[in-house]
């Protein structure tokens, strides 16, 4: 009789098995197409086994589904609280990038503009774990952090049980300050509109709370964990490699900078709650999009493991259909209508990147409503459009 925990371990060793052949089985793992840098091909819609006035409806619906934040930013402050880093000045309109079967299909509005992408940064972190995974920095994101990092972050009887699984999952219940920010939201002046009230904190790994400070306290200690800055990480192992432009940034606050070897270095956050953040065009988001879906490969390169892309879409315990820094569908609650294989890097304002591994479809939209569900109304009226 093999025990209860037993039984769960193998249970998700099967999961695991199940989600690895998926990726290897799919349409999109086998695709041989990955668009040069500079260039991406583009097909008509019919020639991607789309109706193309149906798709012409789709992209008429994000036209007129533009995001209420002005272009100026001035309500950062309001929104969010006190900044610690720079915002730009304006935005870019609302503009999409639809890609089937590797192709651009469709496009509109100024997709070439590095605007912030907000939390979709958290996901991009999560590539940078993948890659330090990859190469042995992390042997287990079972693991504690605390084993590797050793800056005092962990040192608490609390922050010494949080493992990396647990930071990706936002389940760590990281207890701290970083960057003059607490990780319990207290307080209009710091935290604007996003303020909260305190509560009791849980045990590591019991609780998901969608919570920035954690994430930047990951982001940290992978600059640690890597030796160099995380943007140059993420440059040199996963942008260069699929052919991103260089016009993409990832801005610093004003003081997260950390000693590491002698050296200060910048520390980013996974998001632009506070400035700073990702600033990135419309097309190297599509790229970033188009390596998940090929399963973290790029051509004959695996970029991010396979089995840690696997691993990564799949459910939390305790999230809302989460899993490493992206949003699931497995339960049919984040994007409604859409396949349980489905998912997303979702950021403030409105920036999304969803893919659809069972339609060969990366779809980026920017600044698009926030209002429920209108991200998941385009990506049901896109996958209405495939005929074949």
């Amino acid at each position: 009789m093999i025990p209860r925990a037993g039984r769960a371990v193998l249970a998700c060793v099967a999961l695991l098995l199940a989600a690895g052949a998926a990726l290897c089985d799919s349409p999109a793992a086998q695709s041989g197409y990955f668009p040069p840098a500079g260039r991406w091909a583009r097909i008509s819609p019919a020639a991607a086994g789309m109706d193309p006035a149906k798709l012409a409806a789709a992209i008429a619906f994000a036209r007129t589904h533009e995001t209420d934040w002005p272009t100026d930013f001035s309500r950062q402050v309001e929104m969010f609280g006190a900044p610690l880093g720079p915002v730009p000045s304006d935005r870019a309109g609302t503009n999409a990038v639809v890609i089937r079967n590797g192709y651009v299909v469709a496009e509109f509005g100024e997709t070439g503009r590095a605007d912030p992408c907000y939390s979709v940064a958290k996901s991009m972190l999560s590539a940078v774990a993948g890659v330090a995974l990859r190469d042995g920095r992390i042997a287990d994101l079972g693991e504690t952090v605390s084993a590797r990092i050793l800056d005092g972050g962990y040192d608490s009887p609390r922050n010494a049980r949080v493992t990396w699984r647990m930071h990706l999952q936002q389940e760590s219940e990281w207890e701290g300050e970083l960057w003059g920010k607490k990780h319990d939201f207290a307080g209009r002046d710091a935290f604007g509109g996003g303020a909260r009230t305190p509560r009791t904190l849980r045990e590591p790994g019991t609780h998901y709370e969608y919570n920035d400070v954690r994430i930047n306290r990951l982001s940290l200690s992978l600059l640690r964990l890597f030796g160099r800055p995380v943007p140059d990480v993420f440059r040199g192992e996963v942008m260069g490699p699929i052919g991103a432009s260089d016009s993409w940034q990832w801005v610093p606050y004003g003081n997260s900078f950390a000693e590491v070897e002698g050296k200060r270095l910048p520390s980013v956050s996974g998001g632009t709650r506070w400035g700073g953040g990702a600033w990135i065009n419309t097309w190297d988001m599509a790229r970033f999009g188009y390596l998940w879906l090929r399963g973290g490969r790029w051509g004959d390169k695996q970029i991010i493991p396979g089995a840690y892309v696997a691993a990564a879409l799949m459910a939390s315990a305790h999230g809302p259909d989460y899993g490493y820094l992206w949003w699931l569908n497995t339960g049919g609650t984040n994007f409604p209508g859409l396949p349980a294989s489905a998912y997303a890097a979702r950021g403030a304002g409105g920036n999304t990147i969803f893919i659809s591994p069972g339609h060969d479809l990366v779809i980026v939209w920017r600044w698009h409503s926030e209002a429920r569900d209108v991200d998941a109304a385009f990506a049901r009226m896109v996958v209405a459009a495939i005929v074949r």
